[in-house]
């Protein structure tokens, strides 16, 4: 049998860390290793812990989810972010987003659509609501950067609509009839010929630039 998720949830409200633990300890596959009440405690514990996913709520006092995200990339850690809020505002999407968050969720979420989307995260699915994508498409473009997609290949092009279909590693190997370590050198390429620093701010550049699986 597989070892559980490891999940770690920062959130200030400690009757929604009590809500969000009480239902994800009867999930099988899902373990809570840890809590944290702001950004700056959430970042220690992670360090500590080794989660594989953080819940992560934007609107914290002190360092918020968004710093909290971009210290995380920082330190190299490799626990997948996934958000979770009530705020909706595209001000408050796009920035987690561009820190480096593998998806966004709201609060009123179904609870089995929230065990889910930790399962999509960890797999290395980049999950990206319609609203999201949306508001993300409204942003203004920066200079230079339809010019960049320019310098991809046909394949790498094809692993990017991947990407931005949610696929991980393994499935888009498998679609493209590739290895593994063959699509991670394709991943690599695209984030460097794109100036881009990880997956999620991939699938958010083929969004905007129509790229389709």
């Amino acid at each position: 049998m597989a070892e559980p998720i490891r999940v770690l949830l920062v959130d200030d409200h400690q009757v929604v860390r009590r809500g969000l633990r009480t239902f994800l300890e009867v999930q099988d596959d899902i373990e809570v290793v840890g809590e944290a009440g702001d950004g700056e405690e959430g970042v220690t514990r992670a360090q500590e812990l080794h989660p594989d996913v953080v819940l992560m709520d934007v609107k914290m006092p002190g360092m918020d989810g968004v710093e909290a995200l971009r210290r995380l990339r920082e330190l190299d850690n490799p626990a997948r972010v996934l958000i979770v809020t009530s705020f909706t505002e595209q001000r408050t999407v796009v920035p987690a987003l561009r820190a480096g968050a593998a998806g966004y969720v709201y609060k009123d979420i179904d609870p089995d659509a929230l065990a889910g989307a930790i399962r999509s995260v960890h797999a290395g699915h980049v999950l990206l609501q319609p609203e999201v994508a949306g508001a993300l498409l409204s942003q203004d473009e920066s200079p230079g950067g339809q010019g960049r997609g320019g310098s991809l290949t046909e394949r790498e092009r094809e692993v990017l609509g991947l990407i931005a279909d949610g696929r991980s590693n393994r499935e888009i190997a498998r679609a493209l009839v590739l290895s593994e370590k063959t699509v991670k050198t394709h991943v690599s390429n695209i984030l460097m010929k794109l100036d881009l620093a990880d997956r999620t701010q991939a699938a958010l550049w083929a969004v905007r630039h129509g790229v389709a699986g």
